[in-house]
């Protein structure tokens, strides 16, 4: 069994509720392992320190339990996950300038954002990859793996909340001649 640390952000089906009338429902249902943020109403956030197989099983039978005790709740988010410059630099214990010439030195194969704007955003586990392959820093296996974990689940949230007919594009998604010519060169 391995520990995992990580925090669910749930939506309550009603956005005036006060989440706090679910702490006893939370530990009925196993989220005992769990301290719980209350700060606003409509959103309840749970960090775990969970001992599972897997991180998949963790996360997986957090949210079970969570929608268990609280019916109707929807996950925002799974963290760790999305990551700027300064979290990185405090993980590894250099500063945001260190981290920020790190990019620029190595632009060509340095992960691509999320998003890329002020401020930037990567995915933890694509960072963690690229430090394993060209930095030799040491972090534990457990953070990346619940960070690839959370990387999927965020992903299928942002590709849930799409309108119906963007997802259906998505699915059957074929490149046309024109965009095929864009796609390759992007490579």
């Amino acid at each position: 069994m391995q520990e995992y640390e990580f925090t669910l952000k749930f939506r309550l089906e009603n956005s005036s509720e006060n989440p706090e009338v679910y702490l006893a429902a939370l530990e009925a249902a196993g989220c005992d392992d769990a301290a719980v943020g209350l700060g606003q109403h409509g959103r309840i956030a749970l960090n775990f320190t969970r001992s599972a197989q897997s991180a998949a099983d963790a996360v997986s039978s957090a949210i079970f339990s969570v929608q268990k005790a609280i019916p109707g709740s929807r996950l925002v988010e799974a963290t760790p996950d999305y990551v700027g410059i300064t979290d990185v630099a405090e993980m590894f214990g250099f500063s945001r300038q260190h981290m920020r010439q790190l990019i620029v030195a190595n632009e060509a194969d340095f992960p691509q954002p999320a998003h890329e704007g002020k401020p930037s955003i990567w995915h933890l586990s694509h960072i963690l990859q690229w430090f394993r392959e060209h930095e030799a820093r040491r972090f534990q296996d457990d953070v990346y793996e619940i960070s690839a974990v959370n990387m999927q689940i965020n992903t299928y949230i942002a590709f849930r909340a799409m309108p119906t007919p963007l997802k259906e594009n998505l699915v059957n998604f074929q490149l046309s001649s024109k965009l095929e010519t864009v796609v390759s060169s992007l490579n």
